[in-house]
């Protein structure tokens, strides 16, 4: 097997693609600017169980050839069932996917807009611009295509933040005792929830399924499956790790108050430099279009799975969902609705409904067509546990946002 074989980016970079947008730039630089690097931990934990439940999903679209919501079908016998499942998960990834892709556009659209402020482009046309760069990309109907446009972003995302990070000189030993020693600041609870929720990701379950099971074929390809994991999850989080540092380095203890990802840019530029500035910039305008490429491309998989309609990128029920998507995306992002509220709504629902499609994919991996690749009881216990936690934080959050705690 040659090196390039051994670590060659595939579905998961998807993933990484995916979870770094621009709620996670946001979410990022909102617990680094107000807690500095107390909440490290977080994004820890949120690796972890990101690995633990993709590479549910992975071996779950390898093993069976197809995604989670063609798997949920299967095993929603009952009428009922089928029924209830299939509102949860167009409530879930449809509706909710199309939240996020106004957020995912208007985040993209703060970073373009500092890279060409100088130009003669109207603000209101940012939007669009992207959302029409996102189209030309799926109408391509080529995972292939896909696939390496999204590598490319989550590369782009990495020499990005990364080089932020580094111009900023972060604390190096506040940072490792952050990643190390879990602690809970007073007010942080809200935004541990929203960390892990623009991390461990619901929609990304079916959108790394259905894409292993496009890329993968026989399950002695799960070992494949399983480096592709461990090199592009940790990637990922390594660039939400940057962000924080960036922010907690431009921010905490400052007298400048962060309303939105942009602010970060440019308080850089004084402090750090102008390269700081337009590294963050290119950074937040990659984050926002590999988002806005991965959610409608995710709620597609999802929705042909549970109807039963072939999950086939040039089929027309797969187009019409994430030209739908895409479009409620740019509406959203140009109708005046602040980008940070609309992020931010997103990412703590996002926390909160990541149990139930957790939920779903931990039954799916042991049903008994998956023979020998079903779950272990190891495997269950660590899905298990990242379950109890996620429910365990969202009762937090919903008992802090009705002042309860």
């Amino acid at each position: 097997m040659t090196s390039r074989q051994r670590y060659s980016m595939g579905p998961a970079a998807l993933v990484a693609a995916a979870f770094i947008g621009p709620g996670t730039v946001i979410t990022a630089s909102f617990a680094g600017a107000n807690f500095a690097y107390a909440l490290m931990w977080a994004l820890v934990f949120s690796v972890i169980a990101t690995m633990v439940l993709q590479e549910m999903a992975a071996r779950l679209g390898v093993v069976t050839q197809q995604g989670l919501g063609e798997n949920i079908r299967a095993m929603a016998v009952r009428p009922w069932l089928r029924w209830l499942l299939l509102t949860l998960v167009v409530g879930a990834v449809v509706i909710g996917n199309s939240v996020y892709q106004g957020g995912n556009l208007s985040g993209a659209s703060m970073g373009l807009a500092d890279l060409v402020q100088r130009t003669a482009i109207p603000a209101s046309w940012l939007p669009l611009i992207i959302g029409a760069i996102a189209a030309l990309v799926l109408a391509s109907g080529s995972y292939r295509v896909i696939e390496k446009v999204l590598i490319a972003l989550v590369l782009l995302m990495s020499i990005a933040f990364v080089g932020t990070f580094i111009l900023t000189q972060p604390d190096w030993p506040a940072l490792f005792k952050g990643l190390l020693w879990p602690s809970l600041p007073a007010g942080s609870i809200l935004t541990v929830v929203a960390l892990i929720g623009t991390t461990v990701v619901p929609y990304n379950l079916f959108l790394h399924a259905s894409s292993a099971a496009q890329k993968w074929h026989n399950v002695s390809d799960l070992a494949a499956a399983r480096r592709d994991l461990a090199l592009s999850i940790p990637l990922g989080g390594l660039i939400s790790v940057a962000i924080v540092g960036t922010a907690a380095a431009a921010f905490f203890g400052q007298a400048m108050q962060l309303e939105s990802a942009a602010d970060l840019g440019q308080a850089l530029r004084p402090l750090f430099g102008d390269y700081a500035g337009y590294l963050m910039a290119i950074g937040l305008f990659a984050a926002g279009i590999s988002s806005a490429l991965t959610a409608p491309l995710a709620s597609a998989y999802a929705l042909s799975g549970v109807l039963g309609f072939k999950a086939d990128l040039s089929s027309w029920p797969f187009r019409l969902t994430w030209g739908v998507i895409l479009v409620i995306g740019i509406v959203i992002a140009s109708s005046g609705f602040r980008p940070v509220s609309v992020i931010w709504f997103a990412q703590v629902a996002n926390g909160l409904l990541l149990p139930m499609i957790a939920v779903f994919l931990l039954w799916a991996c042991n049903q008994q067509r998956l023979g020998e690749q079903r779950n272990s009881r190891r495997q269950n216990a660590l899905a298990m546990v990242v379950v109890v936690i996620a429910i365990g934080l969202g009762v937090r959050s919903l008992a802090s946002a009705f002042g309860l705690l």
